[in-house]
């Protein structure tokens, strides 16, 4: 029996072949991905992910978030799960890798296992957590996060989309609600595998990221109110113009993020403005400023200030402003544990590595708070991403899911 300091490979043309036969369901206008959380076209793809997953020989569980979790045994009973997982829903104009490469490296994983007849004491389950991306129903991370006990059930059911469809009924509608209890289950680790989002890996010529950290965020959304009014008639001094006081506060997000440098990033990603005529003043608008740091005291000190200035800056224009939190977490620091091995893995393959702060938000950040947890990384083209122009190479995803595979299998114990 293989023993995992062995030189150990997965099969990267069947984990190249399976992440765009997946594309393929919801595809994008410009050759990425249009496949949101809830819609029918992520139904079609949980349905395809657990045709593979049975085929692989494993069960599928559901939960009441609609997460899925396919097992594949161990040979002790007792022993707890090593879970590796990420999500399979995309942004409106997402890319094809974003996810959807860490749940597909997990089933090819076991399928590697498989081919060579590897054993583990520990199970390994395979995780596609509902709602990472937080693209139609904010917040991000849902299903980890109420996994986590972050937030309620009730309180992800009756998150609404822009349409004013609530979670709980779209869930429902698709057909992926499912009776296992959130949260019940236990882990003995969790290790997520993912694209970096970011230029550095490329940039450094790195083939692996060792994550070691995580950023912590802050999503605040504001509702600025104005008055609805001609702009063609409406003298300037007369105008209660919630636009020009959202572009003030951009502003001033650009300039608390800079002189919070290095380790700081802040802006506005979506804006909603009401009623949205080109003639018309608008009445409300709606956007909501993202602020990130792996500093705890940076991103609180952020945050107070954007909230201290922004009702300052709306109140000199006659503009309301509210503001709702609707997406946080902490900073993470990943296991040590974890972290070492996943480094050792890459130094044992021969893949060039460094360790890297993950700049985006992820699953393994809620799960990283109830059990021990890292995060692994692939570089991606000039780190684009949440983009239907982003791209990897099958050499990148490859030596990734090698890594992955080393440390799953360190972690979850070979038996024989």
């Amino acid at each position: 029996m293989a023993a995992p300091g062995e030189n150990l490979r997965i099969n990267p043309d069947r984990l190249w072949g399976s992440i765009h036969e997946l594309a393929e369901i919801g595809p994008g206008i410009a050759g990425g991905s249009n496949r949101q959380t809830l819609t029918d076209d992520d139904a079609k793809g949980r349905a395809l992910f657990q045709k593979w997953c049975e085929a692989a020989g494993m069960s599928m569980g559901v939960d009441q978030m609609g997460t899925m979790f396919a097992t594949r045994p161990g040979t002790d009973p007792n022993a707890l799960p090593v879970y590796v997982g990420s999500h399979l829903d995309t942004q409106p104009t997402g890319g094809r890798y974003d996810g959807v490469l860490g749940v597909l490296a997990g089933l090819e994983v076991v399928r590697s296992m498989n081919d060579l007849g590897i054993k583990t004491k520990h199970p390994i389950v395979v995780t596609n957590w509902t709602n990472e991306e937080g693209a139609r129903f904010a917040p991000a991370m849902m299903a980890s996060g109420v996994f986590a006990g972050v937030h309620t059930l009730d309180y992800a059911y009756g998150r609404k989309d822009q349409e004013g469809k609530t979670f709980g009924d779209e869930l429902k509608r698709i057909g992926w609600v499912g009776d296992e209890p959130v949260g019940q289950r236990k882990m003995h680790a969790y290790l997520e595998y993912h694209i970096e989002q970011g230029p550095i890996l490329e940039a450094e010529n790195k083939q692996i990221g060792v994550v070691t950290h995580g950023q912590g965020l802050w999503w605040l959304e504001f509702t600025l109110t104005g008055k609805e009014a001609h702009t063609g008639s409406t003298p300037m001094n007369m105008r209660v113009n919630a636009g020009l006081a959202m572009s003030r506060i951009i502003e001033m997000v650009q300039t608390v993020a800079m002189e919070n440098q290095p380790g700081a990033v802040g802006g506005v990603g979506q804006v909603k403005f009401s009623p949205n005529s080109r003639n018309v003043l608008p009445g409300t608008v709606v956007f909501t400023i993202d602020i990130r740091s792996p500093d705890q005291a940076k991103l609180d000190g952020m945050r107070a200030r954007i909230e201290a200035e922004a009702p300052k800056i709306c109140a000199a224009l006659g503009v309301g402003c509210a503001v709702e939190a609707v997406g946080h977490f902490d900073p993470v620091a990943f296991d040590p544990t974890l972290v070492k091995r996943v480094r050792n893995a890459a130094e044992k393959l021969g893949y060039s590595h460094m360790d890297i702060i993950s700049g985006a938000g992820h699953d393994a950040c809620w799960m990283n708070r109830i059990t021990p947890s890292v995060m692994i990384m692939c570089p991606c083209v000039g780190g684009l991403s949440h983009n239907e122009a982003e791209e990897i190479s099958k050499d990148w995803a490859g030596a990734g899911c090698d890594v992955l595979l080393h440390a799953v299998l360190e972690t979850a114990e070979i038996v024989g």
